[in-house]
């Protein structure tokens, strides 16, 4: 029976010995150690001479585990998460002294980010070394997900996660321990404990005294305790970590106990909040030069053998440096370059408009179910999950993903842990694995119920961006979105004047079943994140139906015209549209005005120019969303007319949508602060007379 207790680095696990290892081996793990702490003490010249490395975290003090990390990962085989303070570990994974160099001075050709991200957060994505936040510990979330995949493909290799102690207290963390214990994935979690978090001290933390403690109950969990200031023992705890990961297939933490040495970023002062006698005590536990004495001592190497390898590594990095002090800074005018990839192109429907009468009426809910299931039958490496999406004859909450699991088994389609945060971060992490995978996740049970994945959405969104085009997730959101179910609060909220702020996501908004069906066949099928937002109270309602083909696409940024007209110009979406369709038919069988109303179905990208085209031949432009006015996505449409349609217009801009209150749950309530086909024809007519 698998245990669940802390393991012990045995003496049958102590692979590595001082005495008996290779020598040249050993002159190796010296080379790369002095190397990196050259490099660590030269960063903080380079921003005094105003060259760059205006972030640096010094990582004296964690010298041992950080070697011991990078020699066991595997380059293009295992998947590795560094923090920002793994200079040592990225080096001896296999980073070049001008590699990190160009990281540190944000270069043009940095390959971590080509300058777009801090300095030294270090990456090489070609060798899944990955690009990672500046969020303290929120890739453990991508490490699960990356191990998600290593195991559902049977790969043989494992995901390496980095971090400091102070990190773990983030729930997002826990959320991803707690998966990856409970679906037992290949990953390994080192937490690099030096006491402080900046300036913040351990206790002031966790009641523990040290943090992997805190997790010791989780079942499928083994916990290695090590000395991360001694070489020989956390290389024993990283190869012993790697090789219970892979026989007992359980995820593993490795808590290294380190110190840190210098401050915690060139922007700190640590002599604030640590006294001198505890300054001088973390130098004399000095790593490098402990490894250095024993080696010595051991007759392994002499001081002049050591001293040599000093220089070389001294050579190395001079010559690194003229090379990179040449090289190009950044052009200012790449900044809108892989803010999105290139979507999916329809090529049949490249309009987003059917061709014929072929197809089945579908209702909107029919269309979503439909679809997914084409798709998931079109590419075998489709996978959904979110919560209560397959359990028994359970589809999610409204049964959009009903028969799914029974069709395409439980690999496929399956729960997740009620988690916001854990379902995106472990899609971006799943999809990091291979570029043929696509996901959609049920992002919350309800738009409302979002918000604690938006860490998450935030990586997604500049992921493509921030890896100077080197990664983007593909990954659909879906959200069931907006009133009309008496839901009140956390459930008829609609989220999209937020979501559209963010540069880096495509945000549609469908109103009816053909453009469900067609924009999320293209959301599946593109590179990149889209946030796929479902007007709920429209699964069922007879007015969204419409006909789908088998195989119907809409393209993104392609609006479509849904009544046509000259007198006026409704520009809305989601469940707003039908209201607009509503109050356009009355006013033109009352005074013959003739109102186009546009659906916009995409939100980012924006089809500005039928927007556009439409307003100036109508001279007036109604926004209507369900969204409050103030803030809400009409904002940013009215700034659009104003400023490109202006003389065009025969009357103001006006915009109908929520009241600024949350959605109440009493129908009385709702009604009140919801916009309806009313409210729409009586703002309409008022601007007509205008």
């Amino acid at each position: 029976m698998h245990r669940n207790k802390r393991l012990k680095i045995r003496k049958e696990d102590r692979v590595f010995h001082l005495k008996s290892t290779d020598k040249e081996l050993l002159g190796r793990w010296y080379y790369l150690m002095t190397m990196g702490r050259q490099l660590d003490n030269k960063a903080p010249n380079y921003l005094k001479q105003a060259l760059g490395w205006s972030y640096h975290a010094p990582y004296a003090g964690h010298d041992g585990i950080q070697l011991a990390i990078g020699q066991i990962f595997e380059k293009e085989k295992d998947h590795l998460f560094p923090y920002y303070r793994d200079m040592l570990t990225t080096i001896s994974a296999g980073l070049t002294a001008e590699e990190i160099i160009l990281n540190g001075l944000s270069k043009k050709d940095d390959i971590a980010s080509g300058g777009r991200h801090m300095s030294n957060h270090f990456a090489k994505p070609e060798w899944n070394i990955h690009n990672v936040s500046s969020c303290t510990g929120n890739h453990t979330q991508h490490a699960v997900g990356v191990a998600r995949a290593i195991k559902y493909y049977g790969a043989d290799a494992v995901a390496i996660s980095s971090q400091g102690e102070s990190s773990t207290s983030e729930g997002y963390v826990y959320e991803a321990i707690n998966g990856a214990s409970n679906e037992r994935l290949p990953v390994i979690f080192v937490f690099q404990d030096n006491d402080y978090g900046i300036s913040v001290p351990k206790k002031d933390q966790t009641a523990n005294p040290r943090a992997a403690t805190n997790f010791e109950g989780f079942k499928n969990l083994e916990i290695i305790y090590c000395n991360g200031l001694d070489v020989i023992n956390s290389m024993n705890a990283m190869t012993l970590a790697k090789k219970v990961v892979k026989e007992q297939e359980v995820p593993v933490i490795v808590h290294a106990n380190c110190v840190r040495i210098g401050s915690h970023s060139n922007s700190d002062r640590q002599d604030l909040y640590r006294d001198a006698n505890e300054l001088l005590s973390v130098k004399g536990q000095d790593p490098l030069q402990r490894f250095r004495e024993r080696l010595i001592y051991s007759g392994i190497f002499t001081e002049t053998d050591l001293d040599d390898l000093d220089k070389r590594a001294k050579k190395e990095i001079s010559t690194a440096h003229k090379k990179v002090i040449t090289m190009p800074d950044p052009d200012p005018e790449s900044i809108h370059q892989f803010v999105l990839p290139e979507p999916y192109k329809p090529e049949k429907y490249t309009a987003g408009l059917q061709l014929n009468d072929d197809g089945k009426k579908m209702r909107f809910i029919e269309a979503l179910n439909t679809t997914l299931k084409a798709e998931f039958r079109n590419n075998p490496d489709t996978f959904i999950w979110g919560q209560d999406v397959a359990n028994k004859e359970k589809g999610g909450i409204f049964n959009v993903t009903k028969g799914m699991q029974q069709e395409f088994g439980r690999q496929r389609v399956f729960n997740a842990p009620i988690a916001e945060d854990y379902i995106v971060g472990t899609a971006n992490g799943m999809s990091r694995f291979s570029d043929k995978i696509r996901i959609v996740v049920e992002g919350a049970e309800f738009a409302d119920y979002f918000w604690p994945a938006m860490e998450q959405l935030i990586e997604l969104s500049h992921d493509y961006w921030r890896s100077n085009g080197k990664f983007s997730a593909n990954v659909t959101i879906r959200l069931a979105s907006g009133g009309y179910i008496g839901g009140g609060l956390y459930h008829s909220q609609t989220i999209e004047g937020a979501l559209t702020t963010l540069p880096g996501l495509r945000i549609v908004y469908p109103s009816f079943a053909d453009d469900a069906a067609g924009l999320l066949r293209t959301s599946i099928r593109s590179h990149g994140p889209t946030i796929f937002l479902e007007p709920k109270a429209l699964y069922n309602d007879p007015s969204a139906e419409a006909t789908v083909p088998d195989d119907f696409e809409v393209p993104f940024g392609v609006a479509r015209i849904r009544r046509e007209g000259k007198d006026m110009t409704m520009i809305t979406y989601g469940n707003t549209t039908h209201f607009c369709l509503q109050a356009a038919n009355k006013i033109a069988e009352e005074t013959g005005k003739e109102i186009e109303v546009i659906d916009l179905r995409s939100l980012v990208p924006l089809d500005k120019a039928l927007v556009l085209e439409s307003v100036r031949k109508t001279n007036r432009a109604l926004i209507v969303h369900e969204d409050k006015v103030f803030a809400g996505f009409g904002g940013e449409l009215a700034g659009l007319i104003s400023s490109e349609a202006f003389e065009s217009l025969d009357a103001p801009v006006v915009r109908v949508g929520s009241e600024f209150t949350p959605v109440g749950f009493n129908r009385i309530l709702e009604k009140e602060i919801l916009p309806n086909a009313e409210k729409v024809y009586k703002t309409a007519k008022e601007l007509l007379e205008y």
